[in-house]
């Protein structure tokens, strides 16, 4: 059973919110977070109401934070791990002369947490009824084997007992022969019975190993099931999530699963042992020979288990440096990542059982065919113990201090092909043995295939090969020499992964529109609707502008992005489309579309003397925003007519929306605070953003490409100023005096 705890962390963020402010002015949450497993062990609803109660459940969470700050001390890991004494001191404060108001609070919280995980349970009732009923079948399944073992143990004690009772009858109507006691028939009447008997103990043996092999065969389905149905699924749904996907990647279920049947085979195993120790026992009062079918039926077993257990080790989170957490699977030599694994099989048993080693590149054959392929060893011979070191009590090892060096020399290899070193492909596998009751496997988990960079500049490149790989390799094997020569993907493929990558970063994928914007500039009228990997990735291939958005959204437009108030990839004569018959003051935003390290823009419609004109600002770039966010520029934003600041002309946000009511929950600045707040003596100034005589771009005679407008629009207004404003100030702008020197100049004052 997961902890309520561990299912809580599962909700969205709106729950999660709920919950935290269960906790506000009564318990940090950090407590209730760290101390999950000990806090819910306890009975807090008795101890609200009984002040000895309360105090054994305090003293209960003081001697667990002393086992973990002992505990923390001798792995070496205080500094990384929870401040334990921290908590301590702040429990023994509030609480040690008042357990009673702990327990109130905890019973109380408790219970409203179990309020929000059914309000999430019912929600979820109306999520994927394919998936659902896949999973309850499964459970059902494995709920029956469970009834069937549970069933299997009360009848082998029972035959137990029939066995004691024909035995001590035998052995009763010896005694009785040897001391002349009894008549001839009632001696025979004796005879007969234990006969009787013993024909009944016979047929109950070949009744009970029928029953053990329905037993394995339903087991077989299961493990079949898991093994190679619901474990590819989910390795699949977490190659995904590694590239941006929103899908569930929780092991909870595989590994509920995989406990059980691990757990039941044993048992079984267990009876069966006691089955045989009985027919051993017991021969002289049984003349069936049942040791071979024992036999086939304990080698039948231990298959099924053999093949749970080695499927049971998997990498529970993919390697990633810490910096790059939302972007993993790419590594760079000296810089240390992280990777963990778990064992699914969650028995207690199993604990300190098995010592998981790492191994780069073990069995790779791409090592020995691709010329120059590269060599990298970890900084140092790791191995770790499978442990319970997770709240839920899962059976993890986490390598949290490992990075790569490369080894001198590269293979020559066999190949003519050269792969760049983000297209270079590497693997980490994690090996270990099992041995337990009389089963002994190699286990191994592989990591997907890793990009090992050896400059921060290769980020860019490696994650697009990452992409790449992820949403075309699908299966094991794992092809490490793809990108020798790489599929294109379809566009249905790489819209979908964009999608997840504006997801990831900006909490909103991209729509149906902006994807068709994207759909034009990459593939343009191809009637394959395919994509090829050197137009995507190399050069001044489209990945890199949209990795550039990707960075603008997540440094400085992360709320507005989320919130849908940026239109983001529309072109400039969609723009002009969307505007026209709009009122006076409507505007959009909308990306750069040739700025390559990301830019946003904003335009918007004027209606004047019966003429419509669509104008667009010169593109906000990173360090622009830096220093005013993108609302504030919007409501401080003024034009200048000669030497008249003529107002805002930004009103409504596309496509009727008043700006304030738009994005005044986003506004840092206004005008009316800078003129009021005092700092030291000063009153705050605020650069307001202007622009002066905003030319409205005509109806193109001729069919621009679309991805030079941005550019052409902006060389062609920038020349009419630098003329205007010469002519209007000549002492000031003299020849070569740009437009730019106006904004630097009027920025000043």
């Amino acid at each position: 059973m997961m902890a309520q705890w561990q299912e809580l962390l599962r909700l969205d963020s709106e729950l999660q919110s709920r919950v935290s402010q269960l906790y506000e002015g009564k318990l940090p949450r950090e407590i209730r977070h760290y101390l999950c497993v000990v806090i819910e062990s306890q009975d807090w609803d008795s101890a609200a109401d009984d002040e000895n109660k309360a105090r054994t459940c305090f003293n209960a969470l003081l001697e667990y934070l002393e086992e973990q700050w002992n505990r923390s001390i001798q792995e070496n890991n205080i500094l990384q791990g929870p401040d334990f004494p921290g908590i301590r001191d702040y429990l023994m404060k509030h609480f040690q002369a008042q357990p009673l108001y702990l327990a109130v609070i905890l019973s109380k919280c408790l219970k409203e947490e179990k309020k929000i995980l059914a309000t999430a349970s019912e929600a979820q009732g109306c999520g994927n009824p394919a998936l659902d009923q896949k999973w309850r079948m499964l459970d059902n399944k494995v709920n029956e084997m469970k009834r069937r073992t549970s069933d299997l143990k009360k009848e082998i004690k029972s035959l137990e007992d029939q066995n004691e009772n024909l035995e001590f009858l035998q052995e009763t109507w010896q005694i009785q022969v040897k001391e002349h006691v009894g008549l001839a028939q009632s001696q025979a009447v004796v005879k007969e019975k234990c006969l009787k008997q013993a024909n009944i103990i016979t047929q109950t043996k070949q009744i009970l190993l029928q029953q053990i092999v329905n037993i394995l065969k339903l087991t077989e389905e299961i493990v079949a099931t898991l093994t190679d149905v619901e474990l590819p699924e989910w390795k699949r749904r977490q190659q995904m999530a590694c590239i941006g996907s929103p899908v569930d990647i929780s092991l909870d279920h595989l590994q509920k699963w995989f406990t059980t049947v691990a757990e039941e085979l044993l048992r079984v195993r267990e009876q069966l042992q006691k089955l045989q120790d009985q027919n051993t026992k017991y021969s002289s009062t049984d003349n069936s020979n049942l040791a071979g079918p024992m036999a086939e039926i304990e080698k039948f077993a231990l298959s099924l288990l053999r093949k749970l257990v080695a499927n049971a080790l998997v990498v529970a989170k993919q390697p990633a440096m810490s910096s790059l957490q939302q972007r993993p699977l790419m590594l760079k030599t000296r810089v240390r990542f992280s990777v963990t694994v778990r064992f699914l099989a969650n028995l207690p048993v199993f604990k300190d059982l098995l010592k998981v080693k790492p191994v780069f590149d073990k069995d790779v054959q791409e090592a020995k065919t691709i010329k120059g392929f590269r060599h990298f060893e970890f900084n140092r011979e790791e191995c770790k113990v499978l442990d319970v070191d997770t709240p839920d009590g899962g059976l993890v090892a986490e390598f949290g201090h490992m990075f790569l060096k490369e080894k001198r020399g590269r293979y020559k290899g066999s190949s003519e092909t050269r792969l760049g070193v983000t297209e270079e492909l590497h693997i980490i596998k994690f090996v270990a043995e099992f041995k337990h009751a009389g089963l002994e496997c190699n286990l191994e988990a592989s990591s997907l295939p890793v990009i090992v960079i050896s400059s921060t500049n290769q980020v860019l490149s490696a994650w697009a090969s990452v992409m790449w790989y992820n949403t075309l390799s699908t299966s094991e094997p794992r092809n490490l020499s793809l990108f020798a020569d790489p599929p294109p993907l379809t566009w249905q493929q790489l819209s979908q992964v964009l999608s997840w990558q504006f997801l990831s970063v900006g909490k909103r994928g991209l729509d149906e529109d902006q994807l068709a914007m994207l759909r034009d500039k990459i593939v343009g009228d191809g009637p394959d609707d395919l994509v090829h990997w050197s137009k995507f990735s190399k050069n001044e291939g489209a990945w890199i502008w949209i990795d550039g958005i990707l960075d603008l959204v997540k440094k400085h437009l992360v709320d507005l992005w989320r919130d849908g108030c940026i239109m983001g990839f529309v072109s400039r004569k969609r723009t002009l489309t969307l505007l026209q018959e709009k009122q006076t003051g409507t505007f959009l935003l909308r990306f750069s579309e040739t700025n390559k390290d990301g830019a946003i823009t904003f335009s918007w419609v004027e209606h004047t003397n019966g003429e419509t004109h669509v104008h667009a600002v010169q593109p906000y770039t990173k360090p622009e925003l830096s220093g005013m966010c993108l609302p504030d520029i919007i409501n401080l934003y003024s034009l200048k007519a000669e030497t008249n600041v003529t107002g805002n002309p930004l009103r409504y946000l596309y496509p009727d929306i008043h700006k304030d009511t738009a994005l005044g929950r986003y506004y840092k600045n206004s005008p009316l605070s800078a003129t009021q707040k005092i700092i030291d003596g000063y009153v705050k100034r605020t650069n307001i953003p202007v622009s002066t005589f905003p030319t409205p771009p005509p109806s193109p005679p001729r069919e621009i490409p679309f991805t030079d407008m941005d550019m052409d629009m902006d060389t062609e207004i920038s020349m009419d100023l630098d003329q205007l404003l010469q002519e209007l100030y000549p002492d000031f702008f003299g020849p070569g005096t740009s437009s730019q020197s106006f904004a630097d100049y009027s920025s000043s004052y």
